[in-house]
């Protein structure tokens, strides 16, 4: 997937964290709410400006950035 039109980054923004579609949500924000148990669609109900493809786009950022990650240090 490809999430770059999804998360952006805003320097004036959440400190610069990513953020979805511009929104003050970041990806950290969703991956917290999954890790903690939080179902996709818990998630959808509780913000609904998200879309199943926002989350889709976390997910697939945290996996590219752990892949350059391992690449970089490997």
């Amino acid at each position: 997937m490809d999430y770059r039109k999804t998360i952006t980054v805003e320097p004036a923004k959440r400190g610069g964290k990513p953020c979805i579609r511009g929104l003050r949500i970041t990806v950290h924000d969703v991956l917290d709410y999954l890790a903690s148990g939080m179902t996709h669609e818990q998630i959808l109900k509780e913000f609904p400006c998200l879309t199943e493809k926002d989350i889709r786009a976390c997910l697939a950022y945290a996996a590219d950035r752990e892949r350059k990650l391992i690449v970089a240090t490997g």
